[in-house]
């Protein structure tokens, strides 16, 4: 692993500053966003940001309608050139999500692009319209000092499957040290163009889509809305370089493979293929490692922490993994407890993933009691994810641990592999796996798939049957039933706390 130099200087992008410093260089006219067919050279982005930024300098807070646009990359990157917190805001959130979201982080404007309703939840907020305007001159920034690095840069606020959403208080040092990482990890350089149709409201899209191009100097260009036709185009005669998807995403390309050569061929193309946000089955790797010749590589973050681990571009494209700690990410596995740290690193055993590192989030915004119980007495935050590791470090995450962990016959089940050892059936389509209360086994485990052909579901037998072969007789499924579509989330996460068998 090559040695990493992290910047924690307050600049988040050093390419749009020298094409601030010299507008008519050839570092301006280089690509940097691009949305459909609108587009900004760091020149002009330079000029837009820093125009808005002294509009928005003396704001303590700013909320941003985070829909897929132009409008709203330039929105957050003048926020961060500012100095000023801003908070994406999930343009399908509810009215009282919303209503939550604002009284609890208090901006003090809205930021949304021109000729955008906003919902009677953010009626009472100031509004600015973000305009952009290329022609403009790059103005100098109003603040009289440089943000620090643990100045907060973004209050990102989680799913709120516990209870209401919690903010997430972003330091500007943990967008550095995260996205430095990765550039370690992933060899990723100026010269990359990513593609990606991802949400701009959280760390996926956001962070890692938009700020982690301009970071590098690269480009990135949004797909709006992921199609499968937008990636062939740009990963083809687009010459882009690296795609970020989710599984959901992924699972499309997979199906679509088959019958589309030149999506095969686009694909074939690029240097890295990246997925996150939740688990790729492995049926999906394989099959679109058959088709390319290239394989998904995985990574494992949350709104909380950034990015914990990948795998790295010069490592072994494991399937079913999220490979090994990023570079300055100090990662372990406890036992139930809590406290006790997992020795038996030999892909077996089952703990808790606990990080530590610059990579992580200062604090839940007006949560005391919440940030203290996230983090051990010594600092390490707990995920609440369930994982096992390899001889050599490789991490592979079998599920949460309020929803995925089963405690069945006297054994700790993720359910991560069985629902990859389902989806290798070629009968089911979609598969998700929980627990239910059995008197003799604790648990017991109940599996929910969308069958391939709803004429001739497979039976429980033949699903039990088919686990038990591929993992170990007691992880096989006692109950199946079938559906016409598992509940995701915006991410493709699948909402297990929705699977109920009335």
């Amino acid at each position: 692993m090559s040695p990493l130099s992290l910047d924690l200087s307050p600049d988040l992008f050093p390419a749009l500053t020298e094409a601030q410093a010299d507008p008519d260089g050839p570092g301006a006219h280089r690509p940097a966003l691009r949305f459909g067919d609108r587009s900004l050279t760091y020149g002009e982005l330079a000029a837009t940001a820093s125009a808005l930024a002294a509009r928005v300098a003396e704001a303590g807070r700013i909320a941003v309608w985070a829909t897929p646009t132009l409008e709203t990359a330039v929105a957050v990157v003048a926020a961060l050139v500012a100095g000023v917190p801003a908070v994406p805001l999930n343009p399908k959130s509810g009215e009282s999500e919303l209503g939550h979201i604002v009284s609890d982080s208090a901006p003090t404007l809205v930021l949304a692009a021109q000729g955008t309703q906003l919902p009677p939840a953010l009626a009472a907020l100031e509004r600015l319209d973000i305009d952009i305007d290329t022609s403009a001159p790059a103005a100098g920034l109003p603040s009289p000092g440089a943000p620090d690095p643990g100045t907060p840069a973004l209050i990102v606020y989680t799913s709120g499957t516990t209870g209401p959403p919690k903010g997430a208080v972003i330091p500007r040092r943990a967008i550095a040290t995260t996205l430095d990482a990765l550039a370690d990890a992933w060899q990723w350089t100026g010269d990359d163009v990513l593609v990606h149709g991802l949400p701009l409201f959280h760390v996926h899209g956001l962070i890692l889509g938009i700020l982690g191009p301009l970071r590098r100097g690269g480009s990135v260009r949004h797909l709006g809305r992921f199609e499968t036709a937008g990636v062939t185009r740009e990963l083809g005669e687009g010459g882009a370089t690296m795609l970020f998807g989710v599984p959901t995403m992924y699972h499309r390309i997979a199906e679509t493979l088959p019958d589309d050569p030149a999506l095969a061929k686009a694909l074939s193309r690029a240097r890295l293929l990246v997925s996150g946000s939740a688990a790729l089955p492995v049926h999906d790797h394989e099959r679109i490692a058959q088709a390319t010749g290239r394989r998904v590589i995985e990574r494992y973050g949350m709104t909380e922490t950034l990015m914990n681990t990948s795998v790295r571009a010069d490592g072994e494209p494991r399937a079913g993994t999220v490979g090994v700690p990023l570079p300055g990410v100090e990662l372990r596995l406890t036992e139930e407890d809590g406290t006790t740290a997992v020795e038996a690193y030999d892909g077996e055993t089952v703990g808790e993933i606990q990080v530590r590192g610059p990579n992580l989030f200062t604090e839940y915004l007006n949560r005391p009691e919440a940030t203290a119980a996230a983090f051990t007495e010594d600092g390490w935050f707990r995920t609440g994810d369930m994982a096992v590791r390899d001889p050599d470090g490789y991490v592979r995450i079998v599920g949460r641990k309020a929803t995925d962990l089963i405690k069945s016959g006297g054994y700790k089940i993720g359910a991560g592999e069985i629902e990859n050892a389902l989806l290798e059936h070629p009968g089911v389509r979609e598969a998700a796996v929980t627990g239910e209360p059995d008197a003799d086994l604790g648990e017991r485990i109940v599996a929910w798939i969308v069958p391939a052909d709803f004429q001739s579901p497979p039976t429980v037998d033949e699903l039990a049957d088919h686990v038990a072969r591929r993992l170990a007789p007691h992880k096989r499924p006692r109950v199946v039933h079938h559906l016409d579509a598992l509940p995701r989330n915006d991410m493709g996460k699948i909402m297990k706390r929705a699977l109920t068998h009335d």
